[in-house]
């Protein structure tokens, strides 16, 4: 991780350079991922919150871009929003790129199958607790999407999957789960975005190695405060109306400061804009 020093040093670089022409970032590599106790990615969209590492359990700052309607949010908002584009491994890493751009445009099409999006309440229940959040189960057949309400301690088997939210420190048979290009998905535990893996939790990589082009993951203890994690319907909604995976995952953080943002910012499965030069600028 970077230390403040190191990271004031980056972010005066970042702000000269970009200025107030671009609304986002995609930050192409594992590590660093955390500026002492922030994410990478809450500080230089954020900027550095040293109270915080006082006690990683206390409240945050909180976005004004959550649930809002913006999609300038450095202009609206002064929010520069970052992504983390991680992966294992360079290979993994194109893949994942390329799930993202063969995503666009894809899902809600009068006709199509729906899209599987499965919120999962385990065993665990101090992880579950995002269980209170979820919305009914059913099929949206306007949204292109159904929803199923899963008690299970990990899905198997499971296809056509668009979201996979739930709460564990590991999860387990992902290597069954058919996701779809643009699919989202995390897991709620305390060190998620952790991406060298000290802490023995499963991490967001495992997520986007297995097939998921955007995850979620905090950076240091956050206490299961459910402001610090995606909204389960926050999450959903934005993005089945056309919003990037970059701009769901975070209107739907009301506290990201710890939130390590990963995966290929720009998916957008749901969006119907046909602008060529739209990913180049």
């Amino acid at each position: 991780m970077l230390t403040p020093g190191e990271f004031d040093g980056l972010a005066k670089q970042v702000d000269a350079f970009y200025g107030k022409r671009v609304q986002g970032l995609a930050l192409s590599w594992r590590q660093p991922y955390a500026v002492n106790c922030n994410a990478i990615t809450g500080a230089l969209t954020m900027g550095y919150d040293h109270r915080l590492c006082q006690n990683t359990c206390g409240t945050s700052r909180a976005s004004t871009y959550f649930g809002g309607i913006s999609t300038r949010p450095h202009t609206d908002h002064g929010m520069r929003l970052s992504m983390l584009l991680a992966a294992s491994d360079v290979t993994a890493a194109k893949a994942l790129i390329d799930r993202g751009v063969r995503s666009d445009h894809t899902l809600g099409l009068r006709g199509a199958l729906p899209a599987q999006v499965h919120y999962v309440r385990t065993s665990d229940s101090i992880r579950s607790q995002r269980h209170v959040l979820f919305p009914p189960a059913g099929l949206v057949r306007q949204l292109g999407i159904e929803v199923h309400l899963d008690d299970t301690d990990a899905l198997q088997h499971a296809e056509r999957v668009l979201l996979y939210l739930t709460g564990r420190e590991r999860v387990e048979h992902l290597d069954t789960i058919g996701f779809l290009p643009g699919a989202l998905a995390d897991h709620l535990t305390s060190f998620g975005g952790v991406l060298d893996g000290s802490h023995g939790q499963m991490t967001v990589l495992s997520w986007i190695n297995a097939g998921a082009t955007a995850s979620y993951g905090t950076t240091s203890e956050p206490c299961a405060h459910l402001q610090k994690f995606p909204d389960p319907q926050a999450l959903l909604v934005f993005y089945v109306q056309g919003a990037t995976a970059l701009e769901a995952y975070w209107k739907s953080v009301r506290w990201p400061q710890q939130g390590l943002f990963v995966g290929e910012p720009l998916a957008a499965p749901f969006s119907r804009a046909t602008n060529p030069t739209a990913r180049a600028d």
